[in-house]
């Protein structure tokens, strides 16, 4: 989920309770539960892990991620939206914080391997 805010995009660090990527940065997300849309899982995980409200999640693309070292196997659906409210906050201790809004030519060096996927697809906000 990339939010947008001021131009800027919001990455958090990935902690050791991540089932992959802890150390690396990536923007909030999440699984989908059942029979939910892609916007509305966008919206509840935003809420959930960062705290805040986001409006107009679209679809941008999807990547195929392969974990070789883990056996898993992930199709990760990236959504773009504006930030609306909120200040980004830890609330999920173990999982995600360190909620840092970053110029999207400037990323933090150790990206979430799904993410780094997405930047190979050539997506620029």
């Amino acid at each position: 989920m990339c939010v947008f805010k001021d131009g800027k995009v919001l990455m958090g660090l990935r902690g050791p309770l991540c089932a992959q990527g802890s150390g690396s940065w990536s923007p909030p997300g999440g699984k989908l539960d059942f029979g939910e849309s892609f916007e509305d899982c966008a919206r509840r995980e935003t809420l959930e892990e960062a705290g805040i409200t986001i409006s107009k999640p679209t679809f941008v693309t999807c990547t195929n991620d392969i974990f070789k070292e883990d056996n898993k196997h992930y199709i990760t659906i990236y959504m773009r939206a504006d930030w609306i409210s909120g200040k980004p906050r830890e609330l999920e201790p173990g999982k995600m914080g360190g909620w840092t809004w970053y110029e999207w030519t400037q990323l933090p060096e150790q990206l979430f391997f799904p993410f780094s996927n997405l930047l190979g697809t050539g997506f620029k906000p």
